[in-house]
C-alpha cells in the first residue's frame, strides 16, 4: 500500500514559518518602544518587500523558462490590484499591531470568500457556514476588544487585507492556465506600484537615508528573502499536496508568528487572546477543510455510474467545483 506522500505538509509548515519571519521582521522595522522612533515607515518596508519579490520571483520565473503574461487577461489584473490592496493594508496594519495580530486578522480571507461569494456568485451559505463566520466574528472582538475600544485603525486595515485577499482568491482559480510563478511576478510587479505610490503620496516621519543603516538594510533584505522562500513552497505545497489540507496547515503561521512574539518582542499571550485566537481559527480550518479540489473527485468504478448517487451537501457543492479555498495562495 502506497505511503501518502508528507512532502507537501512540511513544504507548507516551511512556508508558513518564513511568512512568520517575514512579519516579524516588519514588525522589528515599524514599530519601536515608546519614546523611541521605529527604524522604517511601513510605506519602506511595504516597497522594499514587493520589489525584492518581483526581483526574485522574475528570476527563477528566467531560470525556469516561463512564459511571463501582462496585459490580459482580465482577471489577472483583478487577482494583482486586489493583493496590492491587500499587501498595502496589511503593511500599514504591521505599523499599528503586533505582527501576532495582523496574522491572525489576515488569516480570517476564507470568512470573507464565505461572505463575497453570495453577492459576487450568488452561492449564499448555509447555515452551517454563517454560523462559521459568527464564531469568527465572536473570536476578531476578543483578540482585538482593546485595540478597538482605542479606535486604533491598524485592526481594520488588516480586515480589509483578508477582504481583499478573498477578492483575489475568488478569482485566482480562474487562472489555471497560466503558470503560478507567472501570476506571482504579475502581482509582485503590480505590488511595487502600489506601494511606490503610498511611499510617494502618504506621509512619511522616518527619513528614508536610515535604510543605508547596515542593521535596517538586513531586515529589509530578509524581509524579500523570506517572503520569497515563503511563496515557492507555498507552491511547491499546492502543486504536491491536496489543497485543502495544505490550506488548513497554512494556519499554523498564526502560531509560528505567536512565538516569535513571545521571543523576540516579549510579546505577552493571555488567556482571552488564546481563546479569540482558536474562535477564528476553528472556523477557518473546517471552511478550508470543507472545499474539495476538482482533482479530488473520485470516479465510480466500472458498472457503477447508473447507481443511485447521493444528493450533494449545499454547504460544501460551492466548494467542489474550483474552490477559491483551494487554490495556490499568494500572500502580502
Amino acid at each position: 500500500m502506497t505511503q501518502p506522500d508528507a512532502r507537501p505538509y512540511v513544504w507548507m509548515l516551511c512556508g508558513s514559518f518564513s511568512f512568520a519571519v517575514m512579519a516579524a521582521l516588519a514588525e522589528s522595522l515599524t514599530r519601536s518602544a515608546p519614546g523611541e522612533s521605529p527604524f522604517c515607515d511601513w510605506q519602506t518596508v511595504a516597497v522594499f518587500r514587493a520589489a525584492l519579490v518581483t526581483l526574485f520571483s522574475a528570476v527563477l520565473a528566467w531560470r525556469a523558462r516561463v512564459r511571463l503574461v501582462w496585459l490580459r487577461p482580465l482577471r489577472l489584473w483583478v487577482r494583482s490590484v486586489s493583493g496590492s490592496g491587500s499587501m498595502v493594508c496589511t503593511f500599514y496594519a504591521f505599523s499599528r499591531l503586533d505582527s501576532r495580530d495582523v496574522v491572525t486578522l489576515s488569516n480570517t480571507f476564507p470568512l470573507w470568500v464565505a461572505v463575497l461569494s453570495w453577492p459576487l456568485y450568488g452561492r449564499s451559505p448555509g447555515w452551517k457556514t454563517v454560523a462559521a463566520i459568527l464564531v469568527g466574528v465572536a473570536g476578531v472582538v476578543l483578540v482585538e476588544q482593546p485595540h478597538i475600544e482605542a479606535g486604533n485603525l491598524g485592526v481594520f486595515a488588516a480586515l480589509f487585507a483578508a477582504a481583499f485577499t478573498a477578492v483575489a482568491m475568488l478569482g485566482l482559480n480562474r487562472l489555471k492556465d497560466i503558470d503560478p510563478r507567472a501570476v506571482v511576478v504579475h502581482f509582485s510587479a503590480v505590488a511595487t506600484v502600489f506601494c511606490g505610490s503610498a511611499f510617494l503620496f502618504t506621509p512619511r516621519t522616518v527619513p528614508v537615508a536610515r535604510v543605508a543603516e547596515l542593521e535596517v538594510l538586513v531586515r529589509l533584505i530578509g524581509i524579500g528573502v523570506s517572503a520569497t522562500i515563503g511563496q515557492v513552497f507555498l507552491t511547491l505545497a499546492f502543486g504536491r499536496g491536496a489543497p485543502a489540507k495544505v490550506s488548513v496547515v497554512g494556519l499554523t503561521q498564526i502560531v509560528f508568528v505567536t512565538a516569535l512574539g513571545a521571543w523576540a518582542f516579549g510579546h505577552a499571550v493571555n488567556t482571552v487572546a488564546l481563546i479569540g485566537t482558536a474562535l477564528i481559527m476553528a472556523p477557518t480550518a473546517w471552511l478550508l477543510s470543507q472545499s474539495k479540489a476538482p482533482s479530488a473527485t473520485k470516479v465510480p468504478p466500472s458498472g457503477m455510474e447508473n447507481r443511485a448517487r447521493p444528493e450533494p451537501d449545499p454547504e460544501t457543492d460551492a466548494g467542489s467545483r474550483s474552490s477559491p479555498y483551494t487554490t495556490p495562495q499568494l500572500r502580502p
